[in-house]
């Protein structure tokens, strides 16, 4: 059997009953939402009541702690019926956790009705202390310890400053101001900041405030707070619905006396999480049980549906004390729990902190005294004037009777400062109620808190969570058995949980300072940041700028003229029509892998077998003759798997090297790259290399019909499925682009007629210094320690060998200024080429939560928060960005070029593309498409993503060349 046993049953004797629930029988338990019962997955929690208290005697084996020095205590039914009624099942504890679990889903989700059992309110508060913080901040508290104000000057030191306590000064606020006009109140709270501040030497200096405003608000900034509703036994008119800033602004301005500036609002809640010290690890719950309760934690931002927010976290006050006000705590309520509410302030309000909050311990302990001595169990039968008076008996009088320490002579004395007769049986009967109430209180409390540790365990995805939880209250304080009854009651409650307990040091003061300084960190380090990124912000005229110069060295490099455009005619006169036909062999050497591809060209489409070879080390670093008679064995290798042998296919090559191209069949290689280097192949015509190989071997015919570059090959690629498609890009680990100009444009080759393909070689744009006015000092730094200083300046900024090693340096620069990392250089990041242009696309993906980012970094030795994470993904956006408008100002500029070539009005046009950054990036490819409706709007632009251009496509420029071969004999 599932239970809490609280009291020790009494043979014979009647009392109350309260059904206890196995877990099979607790799923027919009806939750708010249909919440799935959490015990389904827990065995038992085992029995649990009053814990034993370590070294006082005389506690039964129920856990039911009897008070010291007594021996055998007669227990009668008035008593065992009327305490009966705080005994809270295992059962009802995981009930409340799944419900309120329930309740705070619904509400975070923005489905939770008008009477929502909890309302998840952000607070703005993003970020919590690293440590760095300094500075001096005045603190105004205002309903954390009920009818008093209190003004606090904090100095906050920083990494390695010591600490200072506060100055402070506490104000009693009379009756008539927590109940007469809003103005009033406010008025009162600004008198007292000025006569606080007038025995400080403050002079005219501006001051930044924290407002603790411990009641429940609508908070839609960090400086924007609308209170719902009043608490704790305020009720002043024209405050509920208004903005409670604003209200404090106003009266501060009537009075005049200061310069301050109320810079966040925070309840008492959030300041107790953000008062920890720094140095026991993150805190990122908050739990407050004092004359009220409530718990707020950091909560993923994607989560709160109020917010619109993607990225990052947010602290939310759960603002758990109205839970139950919905009539889910029902079975849980007592005769007393009715009897206090009808009492209050609120009826029917605020149920779960009536439980709870320390406004209302000592009133249900006074109401169960009362009920006792009308029933002739305690003090003769007789009650007093005293004890029958509301608030008679308060949360220190408790804890003081509660205490077994306190000894039966200290608990007799505050009975009889209430008028009581006080018999020898009664201090250990009003001990057991103490204890009772208060065991309940922080059970439940447990279970709410329980409730929340899920919810951070469930949406970090975290099998294991360990979390700190901050705790600040009077109950805490002047009731240390109750700190350990909630952390024995969370452990079995959430067993997947490694929660450690903090006391928050001054959280409505030191926790407040905590929250203003650090939104004063975070809005000096949102400057350097922007400032520091400032110059990746490329506006309308830059783009337009960028497409102009490029056009004008496209104009240059096609007449001949000096020009940082190369702009190669490839002999490629004609894209596919759709007309080609027949079988052709295709060859692709880029690098130590070489394939050989069997492209057959029929009226149902393209049909690719390929094999790759490999390239041993010393052979392509070895002759010239040993490297191409290697490639011929494999091509006829190749041909006898496919039965080919004999038969004298064309043969288009994708030879990925750099080339001065004197013809289809002719490219002279200028010097190898990418490990090779055969001898006596520098600046010789490959083909002819190709064609003396063949001839080696005897027996074997080949028709080497062309030699192709890859970007052409992806634009033919993309052309046999589009015949629009005149342009080709790429844009990998290097960018390129070619397309079709007129051939009366080139310069370089003979005849006014017809197309030709040109190749652009656009990574060396900018070249000659027309980029200068955007380069910043990264680029510089990127560009000096490459392999080529001052050459491809256009693709150091767009290609993926580059944009890495760009954000490296910007996160390093911001650590320098201590915006990143705490300040704290990694040698991990001072490596070259560690931040690899993958982790762009894999961080800047709209599937990745935070701390899927987070991981990502801290896999590269990276010790970060989640307020760096957010930076390094802000750094990350803001180079690819660039980059991407950059490659879509190019594209412009070529796609302008062809409309006003063919006089149109309006140019419709595809693209081919390929090459890893433009596949794989979530956003690339979206912000070239937009930077190219933006800066030629009046092409028609279609992106396609090729498939295998450098194979498939080479086969496609053969095709064509034999297609027009074909018709000029014809």
């Amino acid at each position: 059997m599932l239970g809490f046993s609280i009291f020790p049953e009494v043979s014979g004797m009647p009392h109350t009953e309260r059904e206890e629930l196995t877990p099979k029988e607790s799923n027919q338990l009806l939750l708010p939402g249909g919440h799935p019962p959490m015990w389904n997955h827990m065995d038992s929690i085992g029995p649990i009541g009053l814990p034993h208290r370590e070294g006082v005697p005389g506690c039964s084996q129920e856990g039911l702690p009897y008070p010291s020095n007594s021996s055998e205590l007669p227990v009668s039914p008035q008593v065992l019926e009327c305490l009966q009624q705080f005994k809270v099942t295992g059962t009802q504890l995981q009930q409340i956790q799944a419900s309120l679990l329930d309740s705070m889903e619904q509400a975070l989700g923005g489905q939770a009705s008008p009477a929502s059992a909890v309302r998840m309110l952000p607070t703005y508060v993003g970020s919590i202390p690293h440590g760095t913080e300094q500075g001096d901040f005045v603190v105004l508290e205002l309903g954390a310890t009920g009818a008093s104000l209190r003004v606090l000057w904090v100095t906050l030191m920083g990494t390695g400053g010591h600490r200072m306590e506060p100055r402070s000064q506490e104000f009693v606020i009379p009756p008539e101001v927590m109940l007469g006009p809003g103005q009033q109140l406010f008025d009162f709270a600004a008198h007292c900041l000025s006569e606080f501040l007038d025995a400080l030497p403050v002079g005219k200096q501006g001051l930044q405030l924290g407002f603790s405003f411990s009641f429940p608000c609508h908070q839609t900034g960090l400086d924007r707070s609308t209170l719902i509703s009043w608490t704790k036994g305020f009720r002043c008119s024209g405050v509920e619905g208004h903005d409670v800033v604003q209200l404090l602004r106003d009266a501060i301005k009537r009075h005049g006396a200061y310069n301050i500036d109320v810079v966040a609002v925070v309840n008492d809640t959030v300041g107790t999480m953000m008062g920890c010290e720094p140095g026991v690890g993150p805190c990122e719950v908050g739990l407050v049980v004092d004359t009220g309760t409530n718990a707020c934690y950091m909560e993923e931002a994607r989560h709160v549906a109020v917010l619109d927010e993607d990225r990052g976290r947010v602290c939310v006050s759960v603002e758990w004390g109205s839970f139950g006000d919905d009539g889910v705590l029902g079975p849980m309520l007592t005769i007393f729990d009715h009897a206090l509410d009808r009492e209050s302030l609120n009826p029917g309000a605020q149920r779960f902190e009536k439980m709870i909050g320390g406004l209302y311990l000592g009133e249900l302990v006074r109401l169960v005294l009362v009920h006792l001595a009308q029933r002739g169990v305690l003090f003769g039968g007789c009650t007093s004037p005293a004890l029958l008076s509301r608030g008679s008996i308060l949360l220190e009088h408790v804890a003081e009777m509660e205490d077994p320490w306190a000894g039966a002579a200290r608990v007799h004395a505050l009975l009889q400062d209430l008028g009581l007769n006080v018999g020898a049986s009664d201090v250990e009967l009003v001990q057991y109620v103490c204890a009772a109430v208060f065991t309940r209180a922080a059970r439940l409390c447990a279970a709410a808190l329980a409730a929340v540790l899920s919810r951070l365990q469930h949406s970090r995805e975290q099998q294991i969570l360990q979390i700190a939880v901050a705790t600040g209250g009077r109950v805490f304080e002047q009731h240390p058995s109750f700190l350990s009854i909630l952390q024995e009651t969370v452990m079995l409650l959430t067993p997947e949980c490694d929660v450690s307990f903090i006391p928050s040091v001054d959280g409505g003061g030191r926790g407040v300072a905590m929250v203003t300084a650090v939104a004063a960190r975070l809005a000096a380090h949102r400057h350097l940041l922007e400032e520091t990124l400032a110059p990746f912000q490329l506006n309308h005229e830059q783009l337009a700028a960028v497409q102009a110069q490029m056009r004008e060295a496209m104009v240059k490099g096609l007449r001949g003229e000096a020009s940082s455009l190369r702009m190669l005619p490839t002999y490629v006169r004609a894209t596919p029509d759709g007309s080609e036909r027949g079988d052709f062999l295709a060859l692709d050497l880029g690098g130590t892998n070489f394939r050989v591809l069997l492209v057959r060209v029929t009226a149902e489409g393209v049909k690719i077998t390929n094999q790759i070879y490999s390239i041993p080390e010393n052979v392509a670093q070895g002759s010239g003759q040993q490297l191409f008679d290697h490639i011929v064995d494999c091509i006829v290798d190749f041909q006898q798997k496919q039965g080919l042998s004999g038969q004298s296919l064309p043969l288009g090559f994708t030879f990925s090297f750099p080339c001065r191209q004197l013809g289809l069949d002719q490219g002279i290689l200028l010097n190898w790259t990418k490990g090779f280097s055969a001898s006596d192949c520098e600046g010789q015509d490959i083909v002819c290399l190709l064609r003396e190989a063949i001839g080696r071997r005897q027996a074997v015919e080949l028709n080497v019909v062309a030699i192709v570059n890859d970007t052409v090959g992806t634009m033919m690629s993309c052309g046999y499925e589009d015949p629009r498609c005149e342009v080709g890009l790429i844009v990998g680990t290097g960018t390129n682009a070619c397309y079709m100009e007129e051939l009366r444009n080139v310069a370089a080759v003979a005849g006014d007629s017809g197309q030709m393909c040109i190749n652009m070689e656009w990574g060396a744009f900018g070249d000659d210094g027309s980029l200068g006015l955007l380069r910043t000092c990264f680029d510089a730094s990127v560009d000096q320690a490459s392999i080529n200083p001052g050459k491809q300046s256009f693709e150091k900024m767009i290609s993926g060998m580059y944009l890495g090693e760009i954000v490296r340096h910007i996160l390093l620069h911001l650590t320098s200024l201590g915006v990143l990392f705490r300040g704290q250089q990694t040698q991990r990041l001072q490596t070259r080429d560690i931040f690899k242009t993958k982790f762009l696309s894999e961080i800047e993906s709209d599937s990745l939560a935070l701390r899927q980012v987070r991981a990502i970094l801290e896999d590269l030795g990276l010790s970060l928060t989640s307020d760096d994470a957010l930076m390094v993904l802000e750094v990350c956006q803001a180079v690819s960005q660039r980059a991407a408008q950059l490659c879509g100002a190019g594209v412009a500029a070529v796609v302008e070029k062809i409309r006003e070539n063919r006089g149109l009005e309006e140019l419709t046009v595809s693209i081919g593309v390929d090459g890893t950054l433009y596949k794989l990036h979530p956003h690339f490819s979206s912000l070239v498409a937009a930077t190219v409706r933006e800066l030629a709007p009046r092409c028609v632009v279609t992106f396609l993503q090729s498939e295998d251009g450098s194979g498939k496509g080479a086969a496609l420029v053969t095709a064509v060349a034999c297609r027009l071969a074909q018709m000029a004999r014809v």
